[in-house]
């Protein structure tokens, strides 16, 4: 898996996550899927995402779209 995989893998599982914590706990959840479909805007933006930063650092390796 590169990080544009993992990347997206992350960033799908949060929204999911965000999703089902609100439907089942408080609506105060939404706020998860919120900031990470700002952060997605922002990457999209600027082109830093902290997500990729964070995943190199790990080992990660390179995609095509985040280096």
């Amino acid at each position: 898996m590169n990080i544009d995989q993992a990347v997206m893998a992350l960033a799908g599982t949060l929204v999911l996550l965000g999703v089902l914590a609100a439907a089942l706990l408080s609506p105060w959840w939404l706020l998860l899927p919120a900031f990470v479909g700002a952060n997605l805007l922002q990457a999209s933006i600027t082109g830093l995402c902290p997500a990729a930063v964070a995943l190199r650092r790990l080992g990660v390796s390179a995609g095509c779209a985040l280096r």
